[in-house]
């Protein structure tokens, strides 16, 4: 999979639109500095320029968690600046056009979406044409829901858009709380900038390059992010990383040596030594427990 772009198109059924809300697409993009916008890699109808911009047929929530741009839209008598920590939806019939800086690029999140209920929320005033742009800040849970979104959307089990629906909810629902409460200290938005730097590289990624990245000094930054998480940044990354082995543990009946090679344990002593702290169980164990053996 390339690492700046997965994007999952979706067909939707009339018994799917029956729950209220239809995902069409998901995914997740990032473009550098320079590079041209957007991707030509993408069905017709969701290509655009940014001078003719484009008018779709679905809602779409993008999340801006890298870089810096502009928003323009038929209702807005101006073009927003949008940075990270920047949600833009985008309505049905509604004439828009966005992009990236050229001396940033940005990533960006987003899910397209058809839904009644959404219908009712714009008609009872929560979300409006008038304002389609929320300063939400970075938030990792934000991203969590993304990422289940592009797995759920991937796997395709059986009535995958119901859970795809109800992503589509939540992350709503988090738009309009963290659009109300967007007095995040400085501290606080880079403490959710680590819980996303992990959580995107949680396989490879140390404390002190998190650290680095946040251009913080590395005693600083471990008391800082126990004071917000309870856990010290190893121990988080810890965190992280077995849940994500416990996951392919229960889904999957992959060798547990490759699972734990995949999320980042070179040293197969000390996986199964920690997973066994952590759980109580050997990783066998754990995987006939969930899967119900």
């Amino acid at each position: 999979m390339n690492d700046s772009l997965h994007v999952k198109y979706l067909t939707v059924g009339p018994n799917d639109l029956l729950w209220g809300t239809a995902v069409n697409s998901v995914g997740f993009q990032e473009v550098g500095p320079g590079e041209p916008y957007p991707p030509g890699n993408h069905p017709s109808r969701y290509l655009f320029s940014e001078e003719k911009g484009r008018v779709l047929q679905e809602y779409q929530l993008l999340y801006i968690v890298k870089g810096q741009g502009r928003f323009r839209s038929a209702s807005l008598p101006h073009p927003v600046s949008i940075s990270q920590g920047s949600l833009m939806l985008l309505f049905p019939g509604e004439w828009h056009s966005y992009r990236p800086q050229e001396d940033t690029g940005w990533k960006e999140y987003w899910i397209g979406f058809e839904s009644t209920q959404m219908d009712a929320w714009v008609r009872d005033g929560f979300f409006s044409k008038n304002r389609p742009v929320w300063q939400t800040g970075l938030h990792s849970d934000l991203v969590d829901l993304y990422e289940d979104a592009i797995e759920t959307a991937s796997s395709q089990q059986a009535s995958f858009q119901q859970r795809l629906g109800g992503i589509v909810s939540h992350l709503l629902g988090l738009a309009w709380f963290y659009g109300k409460n967007t007095a995040l200290s400085e501290v606080a938005d880079q403490m959710n900038r680590a819980k996303i730097l992990i959580g995107q590289n949680y396989r490879t990624v140390g404390p002190e390059e998190v650290a680095r990245q946040l251009c913080m000094g590395y005693s600083n930054f471990r008391r800082i992010f126990k004071e917000y998480t309870g856990l010290s940044p190893a121990k988080y990354i810890q965190q992280v990383r077995m849940g994500k082995v416990k996951e392919a543990l229960t889904n999957s009946i992959r060798p547990v040596k490759e699972i734990a090679f995949e999320m980042g344990y070179e040293n197969q002593d000390y996986f199964f030594t920690a997973f066994r702290r952590l759980t109580g169980m050997t990783p066998q164990e754990y995987r006939a427990f969930t899967q119900g053996k």
